[in-house]
């Protein structure tokens, strides 16, 4: 079949090499000059990297799975990092149980509850009854105020901004899941992973491949119309251009499907409007010199007007970035804050007030560089009831499919998540 797919990130490219290795034609559309959506490359200067932070955690079993696939299982690279949490003007290591142990701000009987809570939160299956609770109810009752205070609230501030507040529990469920799988049990020790060369060599490998297929990526292809053809198939229009294909695939966002596809193709129930999106704000600092030997570092200061530090070449091998080290310093906030509107200078200045506060001696002759990155949606926020609050999507066409990511309601967005509903997507529409 000859199948155009609308989105050039890591789902519309995993789609694509998936479909095209099992016979079909492929083209894809990318409206960015770049692939890769949110987890495109940047070039710094003296290296090229990703925009935004990733990582590659060992029980990301999909993602390790299809790195492997597409041929760079040689290019996977492990390495044992440290966490570590800013608290109290202070800078404190958390890297390890005797650490944690020791950790000043938590009480004994607190970090037993700390254990109780993860313990409790691995083990749960339902978690539907989840999206009924905010999140810090959830973890006040199970943690405490202290440990609450101290270690969780910094956690949610990292990841989700101020929007904390209208968050179910499901989000840190989710997330728990997740963070604490890094821990290599044989080795008690945080292991995390990345590919060689970023994931430019993904999304590099993954274009060679499918066009090796007969495939076709088209970059700066905007999209402007999806309709069903009398004879069969669907008609995509992009800059002013009309194909014809036997099957349309839509990795999009909600609203901009309703925009862009014939009234009678999709019902959507409910509206779009009701789902929210988390934005981030990212300072991507190039530095002669490292800011600290921790690969993420948790924020408890509300003076810091970013969410965390993260020393990405404390995982990254220094011949990565030219022998800099590269920190980034996420903001997230709704996509609707004002901040967005803010020149990049702005926001520049407002990241280094804080950046003085944790570093007062950092030397100016040390940055070569600081980038500004942003991103106005890069995931639904998981508010309470948020299952109930997605629109429920259904194509009035069988020759027209939708997989996005407003269907991942207990999932947290990343590209081991993505890879997965990719691999499910195959076995209920392709098999």
């Amino acid at each position: 079949m000859n199948i155009g797919i609308i989105g050039g990130g890591m789902m519309g490219l995993a789609l694509a090499y998936r479909l095209s290795q099992e016979g079909h034609k492929i083209t894809v559309f990318e409206s960015n000059k770049q692939l890769g959506g949110l987890t495109t490359h940047y070039d710094y200067g003296p290296f090229v990297w990703d925009r935004f932070y990733h990582v590659i955690l060992p029980s990301d079993k999909d993602l390790i799975n299809f790195i492997k696939e597409i041929g760079l299982g040689d290019k996977l690279r492990w390495r044992p990092t440290l966490t570590g949490c800013y608290i109290d003007q202070k800078l404190y290591s958390i890297s390890n149980t005797i650490e944690f142990l020791r950790f000043p701000p938590l009480t004994l009987i607190g970090k037993m509850r700390l254990a109780i809570t993860l313990l409790y939160g691995s083990r749960i299956k339902n978690w539907l009854k989840l999206e009924k609770i905010p999140v810090e109810d959830w973890l006040l009752k199970l943690s405490g105020r202290n440990t609450y205070e101290k270690l969780w609230k910094p956690l949610l501030l990292a990841k989700v901004g101020e929007n904390y507040k209208r968050v179910s529990a499901v989000f840190i469920w989710a997330y728990i899941k997740r963070l604490f799988s890094a821990r290599d049990s044989s080795l008690h020790k945080e292991q995390l992973g990345y590919v060689e060369g970023g994931y430019k060599t993904v999304f590099d490998q993954l274009e060679k491949l499918i066009s090796a297929a007969g495939g076709n990526i088209c970059t700066g292809a905007t999209v402007e119309y999806i309709a069903p053809c009398a004879e069969g198939g669907m008609w995509i229009e992009h800059n002013g251009v009309k194909e014809h294909f036997d099957k349309a695939i839509f990795t999009g966002p909600v609203n901009l499907l309703q925009h862009i596809t014939a009234p009678d193709l999709v019902n959507v129930a409910g509206t779009s409007d009701k789902v929210e999106y988390l934005g981030v704000i990212c300072m991507a600092l190039i530095t002669r010199k490292p800011l600290v030997p921790y690969y993420v570092v948790n924020l408890a200061d509300q003076r810091i007007p970013f969410t965390g530090v993260i020393g990405m070449s404390n995982l990254v091998a220094l011949k990565e970035t030219a022998g800099l080290h590269i920190t980034y310093f996420p903001k997230y906030i709704h996509f609707k804050d004002p901040l967005f509107q803010k020149s990049d200078d702005e926001l520049l200045k407002m990241f280094f007030q804080g950046l003085r506060l944790i570093f007062p001696d950092i030397n100016t002759d040390d940055i070569v560089v600081a980038h500004i990155n942003r991103a106005t949606k890069i995931q639904p926020l998981q508010v309470l009831n948020y299952s109930k609050l997605v629109p429920k999507i259904a194509t009035e066409h069988e020759d027209f499919l939708i997989l996005n990511n407003s269907q991942f309601v207990s999932d947290t967005l990343n590209n081991n998540t993505v890879v997965h509903h990719v691999n499910e997507f195959m076995k209920k529409s392709f098999l």
